[in-house]
């Protein structure tokens, strides 16, 4: 039997350290993402998870408190130095929060909110575009096609889904997921797990989450965090099946904090 061809590396992060004043959030955190794959940050609140979901598109530059050493580099280039664009960053490497944020506005302005911000102004590219991006969130048939409605006006699990879509309408290589189920009842958050799973064909995924069953369903790797630090890695089925290191057996066994 032939073997596998080793993943292309999308993401390269080395050193990492984060403050927030005088509070170290993350501490030489170092590891590798490979291209279109599911990792799944795991551990108790406060370990650094969102800090390092933060980081890999400089959301830290909107903290003037927040303070980032060490390298992150995507697709070979250095994303933590001077010069870099952050509104291209954050296009490419995407980010869905665990509460989902409407422009009050339409459905349709709130797709394709990110194209706009980019200068396109073709009214036909644009709702091409938001229909692109709610069919693969799974919300273009849940509309009928009325892209008109307040966005607002939708339940708390297709908002999260429209967030979904206004992060795929300007074609992201990585998406980034905070926790996204965190507000939403089992079914709905099923729902959104599906659009994450779909999506995972096309797309390098990192989600910090807080559900240790939503990381086995959909991750390819698991990295357990603790005091702002990794503290183990590795293929998913191994991590929760046969840990190496005690703290993350304790952790999933629900032993700490």
């Amino acid at each position: 039997m032939a073997e596998r061809a080793p993943l292309e590396t999308k993401i390269e992060v080395n050193k990492v350290s984060v403050w927030y004043g005088e509070t170290q959030a993350l501490r030489g955190v170092t590891f590798d993402v490979a291209s279109k794959t599911t990792t799944a940050l795991i551990g108790a609140g406060g370990c650094g998870k969102t800090t390092l979901l933060r980081a890999l598109n400089r959301m830290h530059d909107l903290n003037p408190d927040a303070r980032v050493q060490g390298s992150i580099k995507i697709d070979g280039a250095e994303i933590l130095g001077q010069g870099v664009d952050t509104a291209r960053l954050r296009r490419s490497v995407g980010m869905v929060f665990a509460h989902p944020t409407m422009l009050p506005s339409s459905v349709e302005d709130n797709a394709t909110f990110g194209l706009v911000a980019q200068g396109v102004r073709d009214e036909r590219i644009l709702r091409d575009a938001a229909e692109r991006a709610l069919r693969r969130a799974s919300l273009w048939d849940r509309l009928g096609g009325d892209l008109g409605v307040p966005a607002s006006s939708l339940p708390d699990d297709l908002q999260q889904r429209l967030c979904i879509a206004r992060a795929l309408a300007v074609d992201p290589d990585v998406l980034l997921f905070d926790d996204p189920t965190a507000l939403l009842d089992p079914i709905a958050a099923l729902a959104v797990e599906d659009v994450i799973a779909r999506l995972r064909r096309d797309h390098t995924i990192i989600i910090a989450t807080n559900d240790l069953q939503q990381a086995a369903r959909l991750a390819d790797i698991t990295i357990y965090m603790a005091d702002a630090e990794i503290v183990e890695s590795g293929d998913t089925p191994l991590i929760f099946n046969k840990p190496a290191d005690r703290r993350t057996e304790a952790f999933l066994a629900g032993r700490s904090s």
